[in-house]
């Protein structure tokens, strides 16, 4: 091994810079947290998990189930299909037993966690149309993705809404089919982000139409039922602001009857509980630590 470089000296730390293998890294650490783009990260997970380490993946290798669903969503091949279908999804709250027997875990996507939380209990009890969902959420400038880009430039955002990827943002097919896990056929997902001119967090607003008359009564029960208990997610009988969640691990959510039609808005922080706070949560399960080490 190349001897290592010294990055930083000073008071408080020597910080050597080494280049290291894939399989160093697996061999040195008991979790590694792959914050790789996708295609680059599925090629590096093996390698990782072969030399003995537990993985967190960041990118969305492995969210979908199939290798034509990401081909279709992310117009590449996937390097790792072996593992499509059977990597264990990272929301605690649903799959809390599957995580902690786990080497590999999937952390969601942001808009996915806001998207799927609320939905899951809902398309469970069986009250509500899978084919008619609808998920309109606004995101701060951070759930943009960081590749500079015009849209996501000051002058251009601040003080300004808009919509993108409208139909063809990738967080769809994770929506779908994490929610056919509660449903038992594959539900049909209008999915619509909007960018908002704030730093951080989202705020997603859910129409489902139910298969009878409910109340609002009804449909709070079922997630009140569904999350009694849950340290990180909030049945809150007001209606949540992303203030209420900014740096923080929690997902608030509440529901309305209008018309007719269930609306359930949920919000989070999209870089906490929509990303890194998601990922400590799945460490500290992977682990059989407290969920709550590190967060609260």
């Amino acid at each position: 091994m190349p001897r290592p470089v010294t990055l930083f000296t000073g008071q408080w730390a020597d910080l050597p810079l080494e280049d290291l293998a894939p399989e160093e890294v697996g061999r040195r650490a008991d979790c590694v947290f792959s914050c790789l783009p996708h295609c680059a990260s599925a090629e590096i997970v093996p390698k990782v998990l072969a030399a003995g380490a537990k993985v967190v993946d960041f990118s969305a290798d492995y969210r979908l189930d199939d290798a034509a669903t990401y081909r279709e969503w992310y117009g590449h091949e996937h390097p790792d299909t072996a593992r499509l279908g059977t990597t264990v999804y990272g929301l605690p709250e649903l799959f809390r037993r599957q995580i902690a027997g786990a080497d590999l875990v999937a952390n969601p996507g942001c808009y996915a966690t806001s998207a799927i939380l609320p939905l899951a209990p809902l398309i469970k009890s069986g009250l509500f149309d899978t084919s008619d969902i609808i998920v309109d959420s606004k995101s701060g400038v951070s759930g943009a993705g960081r590749q500079p880009k015009l849209t996501t430039h000051f002058p251009e955002c601040n003080e300004s809404m808009s919509a993108y990827n409208v139909g063809r943002h990738r967080h769809t097919p994770e929506i779908e089919q994490i929610v056919a896990r509660h449903a038992g056929q594959r539900p049909e997902v209008i999915f619509t982000p909007q960018l908002a001119p704030m730093d951080r967090g989202i705020l997603s607003t859910i129409y489902v139409r139910p298969k009878r008359p409910v109340s609002e009564a009804d449909v709070m029960n079922i997630l009140r039922d569904a999350y009694a208990g849950e340290r990180f997610v909030r049945v809150v009988d007001h209606l949540p602001a992303t203030k209420d969640t900014v740096d923080t691990n929690f997902c608030d959510i509440t529901a309305r009857v209008v018309r007719g039609r269930v609306l359930v808005i949920s919000c989070e922080d999209n870089l906490v509980k929509g990303a890194s706070g998601a990922a400590v949560q799945n460490f500290n399960c992977l682990f059989g630590l407290p969920e709550t080490m590190g967060l609260l």
